[in-house]
């Protein structure tokens, strides 16, 4: 499993969002810091908990200099009926076909359970791993971590 390390160049990818919009990382470069988090698997507790408190400090991540992109194995259909009962206001990517291969790049897809691992990945404007952190499946994460990131870039 490749794993990616703070400096390199981020993987590009291309994904559907929930309203089957794609969104292209590379087209970020230059413009905004991305926030790439991916999560196990929508309706469940610690990925709610996490997303909502993205959504609840969306400030933080998302404004003229930052884009939060949220993504799971789960597809599109999944992703839309999520976002709107929770009232996300960022794109959750649809990592669905090919199953997992965006996961795969960045080294956090658990192959035997078919979904991604707590990974996350902040991109800085020219394209490059800034921060980055896996977490187990049961683990959540340190927004202020991100945080703290974010504010040094």
């Amino acid at each position: 499993m490749t794993t990616i390390q703070v400096g390199d160049e981020a993987p590009d990818f291309e994904l559907p969002d929930q309203n089957r919009k794609p969104v292209r990382l590379s087209s970020f470069r230059g413009q905004k810091n991305v926030v790439v988090v991916f999560y196990p698997l929508a309706f469940t507790g610690t990925c709610q908990g996490e997303l909502c408190a993205i959504r609840d400090t969306i400030e933080d991540f998302s404004s003229d200099d930052v884009q939060t992109l949220a993504i799971s194995c789960d597809n599109t259909a999944v992703a839309a009926k999520w976002s709107a009962e929770q009232g996300y206001t960022f794109p959750l990517l649809a990592d669905y076909w090919p199953h997992g291969a965006v996961a795969k790049s960045y080294g956090v897809l658990d192959e035997d359970l078919g979904l991604a691992l707590r990974g996350t990945f902040i991109v800085d404007k020219q394209g490059k791993v800034a921060y980055t952190v896996v977490n187990g499946i049961p683990d959540a994460r340190d927004l202020e971590e991100y945080r703290a990131v974010l504010r040094s870039l």
